[in-house]
Parts: C-alpha cells; sequence; structure tokens
C-alpha cells in the first residue's frame, strides 16, 4: 500500500490550545506524523509518493468559495492589522445575532470558525493545501487502479465544514477526494468515518445528497466534541434523506460494542454498493487517547481493518485523529495491516 506524505504538514504548527481554561501545546501536532513514519518504516511498508500540485476544482466543490479566500488570506490580514499572535477568534457569529461575515479579521476569523482550539499560523493555508494534496494524490491511485492507499493528511480535515474550520481541521480531505472519486466516474461513494469524533463537517457537506453516503462512528455529542452533530436522529435531508448514519456512543466504549456498530455499517455499505470507499482513519478510540474516552486496544485496530478489507472495496485511507502519540504509529498501522492482511 502506497503512503502519500509530505513534510509540508510541519508549516501549520500552533504553539498554543486553549484546553480547561489553560493554554497548552496543541494535542494536534507535528509529531504525531512522526511516530506514524517510524511506524511504516519499522514494518517495511514505506512505499512513499510525493503529493501532486492540489487541484482545486472538487475543492470547490465542496468548500465555499469565500471560505477558501478567507483561509488563503487570513494570515496576511491578520498581519497587517498588527497584531502579532496566533489567529484566535474573540467572538463568534452565535444564535440570534446576524450572520455576516465582519471585515474586521478577527470578525471573519469568529464568523468562519466553529471551535476555538484551532489557530490559524503563518503556515497553516500552506499546510491545509498540502493534506488536501496527499488526499487527491492517493484517490487518484486507487482510482487509477490500486487496491488501496493511505493518505498521511495533517492537518487533518473532517471537522471542516462547507464553509467553517475548526476541531483543528481547514479542508476536508475526505470530503474532498469522496468527490474526486464522483468526478472520476464513479457513481456512488461511501465515507466511512471511525474517528472518536463525529465528523460534522463530512456529514454537513454532504448531507442532501444520495450520491455518497456517511456513516460516523463516535463519542455521543451530550458528552464530547463538537457537541452539536452527531445525534443519531440526523439521517440526511431531501435527496440525502436515508444516506447519512450516525453511531453515537457512551464514553468508556470497548470494542465489543464498537465493533458491533462498524458490523453495522459495513453491512450498510455494502448494501449501497459504492465504486469506492473513504475512511476517515482517526485512531483516538485508542484506550489511553488524552481527549476521547473509548477503551480500542492497539489489536482491536488490526481486527477492525481486517473487517474493512471484506467488503472489497477500492479504498482511502485519509488520515484524521489521534493523540496519544507513542501509539499513533501503531495503531494506524495495524489499521492498514490488518486490512492488507485480510
Amino acid at each position: 500500500m502506497k503512503t502519500v506524505y509530505t513534510d509540508d504538514h510541519r508549516l501549520h504548527f500552533p504553539q498554543g490550545e486553549l484546553f480547561g481554561g489553560e493554554f497548552v501545546t496543541p494535542f494536534e501536532r507535528p509529531s504525531r506524523v512522526e511516530y506514524i513514519l517510524r511506524e511504516l518504516k519499522k514494518r517495511k511498508m514505506a512505499d512513499f509518493v510525493a503529493p501532486a500540485k492540489l487541484d482545486m476544482a472538487p475543492v470547490r466543490k465542496v468548500h465555499d468559495r469565500d471560505f477558501l479566500t478567507f483561509l488563503e488570506t487570513a494570515w496576511a490580514e491578520w498581519s497587517k492589522a498588527g497584531y502579532r499572535g496566533e489567529i484566535i477568534p474573540t467572538g463568534y457569529a452565535a444564535r440570534g445575532m446576524q450572520q455576516r461575515c465582519p471585515r474586521s479579521i478577527d470578525g471573519k476569523a469568529g464568523y468562519y470558525c466553529l471551535s476555538m482550539e484551532t489557530a490559524i499560523t503563518a503556515g497553516t493555508w500552506d499546510a491545509a493545501v498540502s493534506s488536501a494534496a496527499s488526499a487527491l494524490t492517493a484517490q487518484k491511485l486507487v482510482a487509477n487502479g490500486e487496491r488501496a492507499a493511505f493518505a498521511l493528511c495533517r492537518p487533518p480535515g473532517h471537522h471542516a465544514h462547507h464553509d467553517m474550520y475548526g476541531g483543528y481541521c481547514f479542508l476536508n480531505n475526505a470530503a474532498i477526494a469522496a468527490q474526486a472519486f464522483r468526478d472520476s466516474g464513479a457513481a456512488r461513494v461511501a465515507i466511512l468515518d471511525v474517528d472518536f469524533h463525529h465528523g460534522n463537517g463530512t456529514q454537513d457537506i454532504f448531507y442532501t445528497r444520495d450520491d455518497v453516503l456517511f456513516c460516523s462512528l463516535h463519542g455521543q455529542p451530550e458528552d464530547t466534541f463538537p457537541y452539536f452533530l452527531g445525534f443519531k436522529d440526523e439521517k440526511g435531508k431531501g435527496r440525502g434523506e436515508g444516506f447519512n448514519v450516525n453511531y453515537p456512543m457512551p464514553p468508556f466504549t470497548a470494542y465489543d460494542v464498537w465493533g458491533k456498530a462498524l458490523e453495522d455499517a459495513c453491512k450498510k455499505i455494502k448494501r449501497y454498493a459504492p465504486d469506492a470507499l473513504v475512511v476517515s482513519l482517526g485512531v483516538d478510540t485508542y484506550k489511553d487517547d488524552p481527549i476521547s474516552t473509548f477503551k480500542l486496544t492497539s489489536p482491536d485496530f488490526k481486527t477492525y481493518g481486517g473487517r474493512i478489507a471484506r467488503l472489497r472495496l477500492p479504498t482511502l485511507f485519509v488520515m484524521e485523529g489521534g493523540y496519544a502519540v507513542e501509539a499513533i504509529g501503531i495503531n494506524t498501522v495495524n489499521v492498514l495491516e490488518g486490512f492488507l492482511d485480510a
């Protein structure tokens, strides 16, 4: 299995994240990728491919043009305004307020941001572009006949909405790849999100569409981020009704319960009969993840990689979350190895 990767991810490294009322080193940090690379090399799976230049066509189909312009120009505007720190908005377009984009860069950030743990830095746009390019290059490998490919994306993407960033995400890599599959001839695409946190951005993008089936296994929103999406009764709208499937689960869920949800999702994907499968691969379901509450063990990741393989679909793995950095490589590569061994 080829891995698409670039060092450009290091361009995005905010120095602070608001967590528990304190500024801490962000959980989403460059070292996450280094542990994954190390494990791939250790297991002799180091077949690396550099991403091609980003094709903006599928990006523009899933993201709002003004939002993309904001992301590309935000740092220049922020610097021109005289601000010296990283971009963390101080106000948001909350309930009851006008949903109009302000002229001030601080206001713009609040308009487009859904959660303030996600700072923008001088290198954020370039890193987000390279991350999306990695997803698209891996997608092309699969579209051209590879059984599977792994896009080692950073920053991650599944929390990025059509017109909002947050949850460490700026461009929705999985959604962009799914759109690229559609553009290259796939009649139907399935997205399986196994990250601990609900893929709220992916749901938002495809909620009214029937050509992309979205299944998400995650912590129930009553207890965990993103809090305001991910409920079981969110099933799609209009043509998309029935093509959005959420599996919210309580804290301390272990594989006996989680695996049953995966089995149900796999059966739905099988019935949908997609031409390609995109897996939003977050490994923050691990028992020792610092910002998650599920209890999967490292062997569980290999088990469910094998279950995904038995769908017998062209499969693209897109890296999302996972913050127990010393185990992230083991757990990520366990999924890929389980897939290849099945």
